[in-house]
């Protein structure tokens, strides 16, 4: 488009012609139009003022309320799989779906339903680099909030390996690259039509299936990865369908044609049928583990299953350069250190009292009195007297004791 004007200033009266293509129009300004900051206060203008100057503390402040509820919510859930088990209910690694009937699960699922509101919330005030490592939090306070009320302990170990586990997805996150923005469903689309993804979807499903079907069955119930896993995959292909929605909500308001588009089902399907599943599991992992090992274990296995497929999905890593390339491969092999401490040695009972540094110096254990036999004591036993074992080549000697 081409501006041609007949005057050069933007007085009243003055013309300006557009040209777009062949198209030609004529403007001509009638009026001034200063805008009254002061009585012409709307809501957007509002808003914008409020995200440019508090934008960021607003995001950090609903992460770390994010953080809170969905900490909090790992133990009401907990807490209801217990009283379930306690009423003599099937379980939930059992099969049972009795904890729809208990209020404290519900108010636990609930408060992490909120919690990931907030945590939306907080993406679209402060920047994901923040927002995701403050997400770490929940497992400090799922720990915290375990060893109070539901009596769970973590080793020393444990407690190193989830601070470094915390430390390696952060850096996996501020390293990882920023997400490309996708503004209609018809881009979402040919987003998801790619082939690297595609295979990766599929890879992702065929392991799903394999772990539910066949692996999940026999070690689910001695081996606290596997649930885990599972839940972690059902995660990330929820994560990509929410991101889908969420264009698509934004074309409705925009009036674009989304419903009638048919990704816009085939996302809500996957909703459907990934947040069951991954509920379902995780729910069985919360009640035959320990919160303090399902919780950080989970919660570093879902981000790197979330930001592998994010990297994969919107190409970013054409974008990263050699130091976030190095710095994501450092973090996830930190993350997967920390998981080991974490979870190979959780039966030792290792604190620091236990530690070697400790005893340098011990307390030598109190010299045992000498036993005394008098003599003169005319009721002296004969054991009492220690005699040295006769050689075989002498013959033994006979001492007589006169009282």
């Amino acid at each position: 488009m081409e501006t041609l004007g007949s005057n050069s200033s933007c007085a009243n009266g003055s013309l300006i012609t557009l040209y777009c293509y062949s198209q030609q129009v004529l403007c001509q300004i009638v009026s001034d139009f200063e805008p009254d900051s002061s009585n012409n206060i709307t809501l957007s203008s509002w808003q914008k003022r409020a995200t440019k100057n508090y934008g960021f503390f607003i995001g950090v402040g609903l992460a770390i309320l994010s953080s809170f509820l969905i900490g909090s919510s790992v133990i009401l859930k907990k807490k209801g799989l217990v009283r379930l088990v306690d009423k003599g209910a099937t379980r939930a690694v059992d099969g049972g779906f009795g904890y729809l009937l208990d209020k404290m699960w519900w108010a636990g699922f609930l408060t992490m339903a909120l919690g990931e509101a907030a945590n939306f919330g907080a993406y679209i005030f402060a920047p994901a680099t923040v927002v995701t490592p403050l997400g770490a939090l929940s497992v400090l306070i799922s720990a915290i909030l375990s060893s109070y009320f539901l009596g769970e302990r973590l080793n020393l170990l444990g407690k190193l390996g989830c601070m470094i586990a915390i430390a390696g997805s952060s850096v996996m996150v501020i390293h990882a690259p920023e997400e490309e923005k996708v503004n209609s469903i018809n881009e979402m689309a040919s987003k998801l039509k790619d082939t690297g993804f595609i295979v990766f979807a599929v890879l992702l499903l065929v392991s799903s299936l394999i772990l539910i079907f066949i692996i999940a069955p026999r070690y689910g119930q001695k081996n606290i990865l596997v649930y885990i896993i599972i839940c972690s995959v059902m995660g990330s292909y929820s994560v990509c369908a929410v991101k889908g929605m969420g264009i698509a909500i934004k074309g409705f308001f925009k009036g674009q044609p989304v419903l009638r588009h048919p990704l816009t089902y085939c996302l809500g399907l996957i909703l459907a049928t990934s947040i069951p599943i991954q509920v379902n599991f995780l729910n069985r992992a919360l009640d035959i583990y320990n919160t303090s090992l399902v919780f950080p274990i989970y919660y570093v296995t879902f981000t790197s299953t979330v930001i592998t497929s994010s990297i994969i999905l919107f190409k970013e890593w054409n974008s990263m350069s050699v130091v976030d390339i190095l710095g994501t491969i450092s973090g996830f092999i930190t993350i997967i250190l920390g998981v080991f401490l974490l979870y190979a040695f959780k039966d030792l009972d290792i604190t620091w009292e236990s530690l070697p540094h400790t005893h340098k110096n011990p307390i030598p254990p109190p010299t045992p009195e000498p036993t005394i036999i008098k003599l003169e004591d005319k009721n002296v036993l004969v054991d009492n007297i220690e005699l040295p074992p006769p050689s075989p080549e002498e013959k033994p000697k006979v001492f007589t004791i006169h009282t």
